[in-house]
């Protein structure tokens, strides 16, 4: 036996640590995202009057907002199917319609902070309302530099294929996570405080 074919036999293929380090950090988000939800379901239980007088919460726009939101995971989605094709351009296509959808999602939010009329300290409602979806709202800002990074990426031809994707799972993967967080957000202060 020579040590050419003792290193074939040998040879392994290990998960790529970069999918895990990033499965790592997002499981790390959802905690301090479950700690936010558990601080605003405490309070909400031990609060009389939820939300408090002057704290009122409009729907529709954060409803446009989800929409925008839940339906770009969809579209980030097409863009990873087109690469596994080895589409290229029909990736770019998906991931700049993504990147515009998080784009007004975050014009949305913007424009629904200014028209509030409440603001971080008018009560605990307005404070758990502005850390949680202020927080989430960096979150999409991220993803938003993650897709932008994988269209730059993008323009040297080979970088990406239907063989080499890794960064545009990875992009993909954490704008679910985005969205999932937000379905869970968007049910909890919009959709249950009206109940």
């Amino acid at each position: 036996m020579t040590i050419a074919t003792t290193s074939e036999h040998h040879e392994e293929h290990h998960p790529d640590l970069r999918v895990w380090g990033l499965l790592t950090f997002l499981v790390s988000e959802s905690l301090m995202f479950g700690g936010f939800f558990a601080t605003y379901l405490f309070f909400r239980g031990s609060t009389v009057v939820w939300p408090p007088e002057g704290t009122e919460v409009e729907l529709l726009l954060p409803t446009i907002n989800t929409i925008i939101l839940v339906s770009s995971s969809f579209v980030i989605h097409w863009g990873d199917t087109a690469i596994k094709k080895n589409d290229v351009k029909g990736m770019r296509r998906w991931y700049i319609v993504t990147a515009i959808m998080g784009a007004i999602f975050l014009l949305g939010q913007a424009y629904e902070y200014a028209t509030l009329g409440y603001g971080l300290t008018t009560n605990v409602f307005a404070n758990c309302f502005y850390i949680m979806t202020g927080f989430h709202g960096l979150h999409v800002f991220v993803g938003l530099l993650l897709i932008l990074g994988v269209l730059w990426r993008s323009r040297r031809p080979g970088h990406y294929s239907a063989t080499k994707h890794t960064g545009i799972e990875m992009a993909e993967i954490y704008w679910h996570f985005v969205d999932i967080i937000w379905i869970v957000l968007f049910t909890l202060v919009y959709i249950l405080t009206l109940f």
